[in-house]
């Protein structure tokens, strides 16, 4: 199977295994052959092309220093151009399942290596859905976040302004923690400081009301994963999918196109024997556009960007098959430019809108994977992320949701400490979750605070710390992260008594938490006999 185009020795690849630390340690890595190896040829799918990098991309930077090892480069439609994995004169890259399907591209043998075992993880590109077309095809999890979060110095662009890099992996965890390694370094952008860092307890997601050149099987598989999302609690509503298509057909059919001739059309100019003739055509064809047909079509996408975001007032994602059907290697041969298209048919709008997607597997449509994929605006990656989590891959079970979400890693977040009415499943749970805050999980403070109930509605708790020498219990309590701009709205619309100071947890440190003005806790009814706020409701001693 010609999924690599260059594979380091087994010896070096277990002898780096053997010594790797960090969290990614021992994680065996593929690297699309786009993206620069320091010491490896780069070659983006054309010999001719090729040249030795001396330095790592920035992403692979960023794995290596997490301890994941590259095994080799991954074999690729040429210079990132189709979603089919075929137009390579490295060999066209089968389904890892079913060799007479196509694997998808361009991410093709990245997505293959992981698919079939070779790698843990994989770096691929993404600017039509070459990082999510393949993992679809694969029944693995790709993960493209926002345009510009993670650096794509180092990689032989295709589309610049909407080109990204994109990971692989088997599972969404794995995924998860893949980017949380990527994405600590320094992107393109910069965080905004009221990123949610959590989709609400019930989200609502918009599918389309209709979905052309939708294969029947895949079309019945989608209605399965509706229908369990619908019974897992997810609210469905429905928009119009013509901005978005719209927008698909731009990328390819108008004027932006020009940034693929601007990339490498030059060297496809000069070296056409050495170019497939797939790609020189559509690469070519971008060279006479004129300058007013990219600005106009860059005013139409805009308006149809409007349009789009628009219908999704109100909901917190996307839902949408990751392609509309997996043809055959002879169907390509048969028709190259339409087969390629068909496949960006709920893919290409993406990055042209700013959207972050995750592509995971949903079961099976007859003898081939199925997948769907998640999508929501920049920087709610960490919202597309826990819906994923959501999506059943067969049998009727979700994926095991990630205990972290990679943009915590990434973005400025804060932390806040609650006691009282604010835990999950009490009523003001939703000041936090209305707010993308992310639930981290129970903590207890160090044994030198009581608690009280205050006479509130709803009722709260009171939190002090007792000087040195009086008598302290160790409080139950619940840590939550939000961003900065969350946090100080949370903080503005605080009432009295209540009010966030500085506790100490049972490992001697310290973090931001709810407390209470002294006076107003002297007043209320002591309950620090039972440690917490909900064992205290459990006992009947509130209310």
């Amino acid at each position: 199977m010609s999924v690599w185009i260059h594979r380091r020795a087994d010896d070096d690849i277990a002898r780096e295994i053997a010594t790797a630390q960090g969290p990614l340690a021992g994680l065996r890595l593929a690297v699309k052959d786009n993206v620069d190896v320091a010491g490896i040829p780069t070659t983006a799918g054309c010999l001719a092309f090729a040249y030795v990098p001396e330095r790592d991309a920035a992403a692979v930077a960023a794995l290596r220093a997490a301890g994941a090892v590259v095994v080799g480069k991954t074999n690729l439609d040429q210079f990132a151009t189709g979603l089919v994995g075929t137009r390579s004169p490295y060999g066209a890259v089968p389904d890892v399942h079913r060799p007479e399907f196509v694997s998808g591209g361009s991410s093709s043998g990245s997505a293959v290596a992981v698919a079939g075992g070779a790698v843990d993880i994989a770096i691929g590109t993404d600017t039509a859905g070459s990082g999510r077309v393949p993992a679809a095809f694969g029944g693995i999890v790709g993960i493209k976040p926002t345009v510009g979060v993670v650096s794509t110095d180092g990689v032989v662009p295709a589309c610049r302004s909407y080109d990204c890099v994109t990971i692989f992996a088997a599972d969404l965890p794995l995924a998860d923690r893949a980017m949380g390694a990527l994405a600590a370094g320094a992107g393109a952008r910069a965080w905004p400081a009221d990123v949610r860092f959590a989709a609400p307890p019930d989200p609502v997601v918009a599918v389309f009301d209709a979905l052309p050149e939708l294969d029947p099987l895949w079309r019945t598989a989608f209605e399965r994963t509706v229908a369990a999302l619908r019974e897992g609690g997810v609210r469905i509503v429905t928009v119009d999918p013509e901005p978005f298509l719209a927008a698909a057909r731009l990328l390819y059919e108008g004027g932006l196109v020009a940034e693929r001739y601007a990339a490498v059309g030059a060297f496809v100019d000069a070296h056409p024997e050495s170019v497939d003739p797939t790609v020189g055509s559509i690469i070519r064809a971008a060279r006479d556009i004129p300058a007013h047909r990219l600005v106009s079509d860059l005013a139409a996408l805009e308006s149809l960007r409007a349009r789009a975001l628009a219908s999704l007032e109100g909901a917190d994602a996307l839902l949408t098959p990751t392609a509309p059907g997996q043809p055959t290697l002879a169907e390509v041969a048969a028709d190259p430019i339409g087969a390629n298209s068909r496949l960006g048919t709920y893919t290409n709008f993406c990055n042209l809108f700013d959207l972050c997607a995750v592509a995971v597997p949903a079961g099976t449509a007859g003898p081939g994977q199925f997948g769907v994929t998640v999508l929501a605006r920049a920087f709610e990656d960490a919202v597309a992320l826990d819906i994923a989590s959501r999506i059943p891959n067969g049998d009727n079970e979700s994926a095991a949701p990630p205990e972290t979400v990679w943009p915590l890693r990434a973005a400025p977040a804060h932390e806040l400490i609650v006691f009282g009415a604010h835990l999950r499943g009490q009523p003001l749970e939703h000041q936090l979750t209305d707010l993308g805050a992310r639930w981290m999980g129970p903590v207890r403070t160090a044994p030198h605070y009581r608690l009280a109930a205050l006479d509130t509605t709803p009722p709260k708790p009171a939190v002090t710390r007792r000087p040195a020498g009086e008598t302290g219990i160790a409080v139950a309590g619940e840590r939550w992260l939000l961003s900065p701009a969350a946090l100080g709205r949370f903080l503005a619309q605080l009432p009295h008594p209540m009010q966030l100071g500085a506790v100490e947890l049972e490992d001697g440190s310290w973090h931001t938490a709810f407390g209470c003005d002294g006076a107003a806790a002297a007043s209320g009814k002591d309950i620090s006999e039972y440690g917490g706020w909900a064992a205290a409701l459990a006992a009947g001693a509130v209310g």
